[in-house]
């Protein structure tokens, strides 16, 4: 891979506001010309730089405004109890990021759902039905202090 330059970097923070751009709104926020421009964005594809463009849903417009951070504890760690529970988590819906980490809990998880009835049933008929969980911890999003989807891009020398 390349190093990036500072005009990479800034292509990639303002693509992570806003990816609808086109080629030709981000060379003048870059101060390239178009075809530059394209070629830089298309070197940062393929180099994994950027993995994918999406489009950013309101949760609470799309019917899903309830926020839950949940920490899962399995019952025994090993392969067995690791693979199950991730192979299960990568087919709920409901669950949008998984994350496998130290400290209190083996995974947390970034969940929405419509409410706290929609939320008991799933702990109740989706999360209850995986045996390999020990325990879990909700915590409910009461506000957003600060939301923002991008990676801090530090600048190469």
């Amino acid at each position: 891979m390349e190093r990036l330059d500072k005009t990479d970097v800034l292509m990639l923070k303002i693509l992570q506001r806003d990816a609808s751009l086109t080629t030709k709104e981000l060379a003048a926020r870059v101060n390239l010309s178009p075809s530059p421009t394209f070629e830089r964005q298309k070197r940062l594809e393929r180099e994994g730089y950027i993995e994918r463009y999406s489009a950013v849903v309101n949760a609470e417009k799309a019917g899903n405004g309830l926020l839950i951070l949940c920490g899962i504890k399995l019952k025994q760690h090993g392969k067995r109890y690791g693979e199950e529970f991730m192979e299960a988590v990568m087919g709920i819906e409901e669950v949008v990021e998984c994350w496998n980490t130290s400290g209190n809990y083996d995974y947390l998880m970034k969940i929405y759902v419509r409410d706290m009835k929609h939320y008991q049933d799933f702990v109740m008929n989706t999360l209850g039905v995986i045996d390999c969980i020990g325990s879990l911890h909700s915590n409910f999003v009461i506000g957003v202090v600060k939301r923002h989807q991008g990676i801090p891009i530090p600048v190469g020398e």
